[in-house]
């Protein structure tokens, strides 16, 4: 049976380096630009899908009472959107997920002490409406 089983791997061995053309005598080059994939730094979450003029608006009905007219944080109610760490690393689908949910007093993660209610207390928000605000908060988040 180990015989049959060596066989078997040697031959899915040959198969795939003919697949593969053989393998070549020596290796193609790599281009200049290309940088190791090794090497990479963590890729910032991509840029948002919402329409950030309309996430102003939106922001300025829903969210201003805890976050602040310039979204700089309202003492005891709401972070600041323009340093957070969380609009930096979390990506648009993570955000979306938070701010459709809220997130409660109660959590350990809540440092205000306040709930932050689902959809910032208004639920007519669909998920657009919170990507136009998701949109509006990366535009304003400093790197």
């Amino acid at each position: 049976m180990r015989k049959l089983w060596l066989i078997a791997v040697l031959a899915i061995v040959v198969l795939s380096l003919a697949a593969c053309g053989g393998g070549a005598a020596t290796p193609a080059p790599a281009k200049p630009t290309e940088a190791p994939k090794a090497t990479e730094a963590p890729k910032a979450p991509p840029a948002a899908t919402g329409d950030a003029v309309a996430g102003k608006k939106l922001y300025d009905s829903a969210c201003i009472a805890c976050h602040g007219p310039d979204a700089v944080g309202v003492q005891g109610l709401g972070k600041s959107w323009v340093t957070s760490e969380f609009v930096k690393t979390q990506t648009d689908a993570q955000i979306l997920d938070f701010v459709k949910k809220g997130r409660p007093a109660t959590d350990p993660a809540n440092t205000t002490g306040v709930d932050m209610p689902s959809k910032g207390g208004n639920p007519a928000l669909t998920d657009q409406n919170l990507q136009d605000i998701i949109a509006y908060m990366r535009s304003i988040n400093k790197p």
